[in-house]
């Protein structure tokens, strides 16, 4: 069934506009140089708890203008996670598929907890006894959790890489921007530390002061994954794209652990028996299998068939599909082939089309280019009963461009 049926590309969320101008305006004062303390007090009072929807809108490039120097932009950025420290609120949603060993998610947090025991049980325990004395052997046991630590390079290449391109197709640009931002400050930093450690020329504080840097913000960056972006993500991408980014991430390589698992999520079983060959007796005529196949992908329309399971069972692939299907789709529950903000919308209809109460649904809206008219048909036997839902999807704009008339002329 269509991901449309929710207006992927232009869902209407129900937060307050008002509110979010006054959210962006809050973290421009921060920009302006505004005191912090009346700023956050503002805050607190105006908005108290700020959603991940209304998280997923404030797109600000707040260096746009290149005008900020880099002192400034990482202060902004360091404020701004103060600003909304316990103050994400939490999603809601029907499963967590994060709990499940193997699912990307559930792996960048096993990472996180590897990079906060570097950080506690070691960088920070070593830059405490650097400071009290910087010997030779302090020296090298930082440079050695530096080295470490810039590992993090592959947790936060995997996030660049596989989750920002997804979440950029909901029209969520912001941690394209101002996370990927922050991700190459750490890293500088981590490297600048290890330039200073391994070349180290008595200068300490300079040594201390990166350190502490590296500390804080990569500490205040799992903040923001897990409180921010990956809720954000969960609450917009499908089991399909979660499994693409699982198969994926192996190019890219694991930061200090490893997947607790090969995520397989779970599908239902499609016989085997299957014909792939032969021919088919209908009732107005017999086709072969590869007639009827080619007859399908022919038809200038989408066609999707889930059973009375709400199982995938069959797409039509057509030269010019308006919604990308995978084989990897087959066998799925359609539940599972929406994001989990739509999933509602989709059990509403079904429920409807096996009550009896509706057989069929129309919805039609503009997607890029073309008009789309979307049409689900509940598919009933000789009995009336519920065998399983036909989605019907079509580009009208070249008929709805018809006016006068054209004969099969002699």
């Amino acid at each position: 069934m269509s991901e449309m049926i929710n207006n992927r590309e232009q869902h209407t969320t129900q937060y307050s506009s008002e509110r979010l101008e006054k959210l962006k305006q809050i973290f421009k004062d921060l920009q302006s140089g505004k005191n912090v303390d009346e700023v956050k007090a503002r805050f607190d009072k105006e908005i108290g708890k700020v959603s991940i929807e209304e998280m997923s809108k404030l797109q600000h490039d707040f260096n746009e203008n290149g005008e900020m120097t880099l002192e400034e932009v990482k202060r902004i950025y360091t404020l701004h996670t103060e600003i909304l420290k316990g103050s994400v609120e939490e999603i809601e949603l029907p499963t967590n598929p994060e709990d499940e060993p193997g699912h990307p998610v559930h792996t960048f947090k096993l990472e996180n907890r590897e990079i906060a025991k570097l950080l506690e049980t070691r960088l920070h325990v070593h830059l405490i006894e650097f400071a009290k004395e910087d010997s030779k052997e302090n020296v090298y046991k930082l440079l050695e959790d530096c080295n470490l630590l810039l590992d993090i390079d592959k947790h936060y290449s995997r996030k660049e890489n596989l989750i920002f391109p997804y979440l950029e197709t909901y029209g969520i640009m912001g941690p394209s921007t101002n996370m990927w931002r922050i991700d190459d400050f750490i890293r500088d930093a981590i490297k600048d530390a290890r330039q200073k450690l391994m070349n180290y020329n008595g200068d300490k504080q300079a040594v201390i002061d990166v350190v502490n840097y590296c500390i804080r913000e990569v500490s205040d960056m799992i903040y923001r994954e897990e409180n921010i972006l990956f809720p954000m993500a969960l609450m917009n991408f499908t089991e399909d794209e979660w499994v693409k980014i699982a198969h994926e991430s192996d190019e890219v390589g694991f930061c200090l652990t490893e997947p607790a698992a090969e995520w397989k999520p779970e599908r239902k079983a499609i016989s085997e028996k299957a014909m792939s060959e032969g021919f088919i007796k209908l009732e107005t005529g017999i086709l072969s299998l590869k007639q009827l196949e080619l007859m399908l992908n022919h038809l200038p329309v989408d066609i999707t068939f889930i059973d009375q399971d709400d199982v995938v069972r069959y797409f039509s692939q057509g030269t010019e599909r308006i919604f990308v299907r995978t084989k990897a789709v087959i066998g799925r529950t359609v539940q599972n082939c929406h994001p989990p903000r739509s999933v509602h919308v989709v059990e509403e209809l079904l429920a409807d089309f096996k009550a009896g109460k509706k057989d069929v649904e129309d919805f039609y809206i503009k997607f890029r280019d073309k008009y789309v008219y979307i049409r689900y048909f509940a598919v009933r036997d000789e009995n009336g009963e519920y065998i399983g839902t036909l989605e019907f999807t079509q580009n009208i704009d070249p008929i709805r461009a018809i006016n006068g008339e054209k004969r099969i002329l002699s």
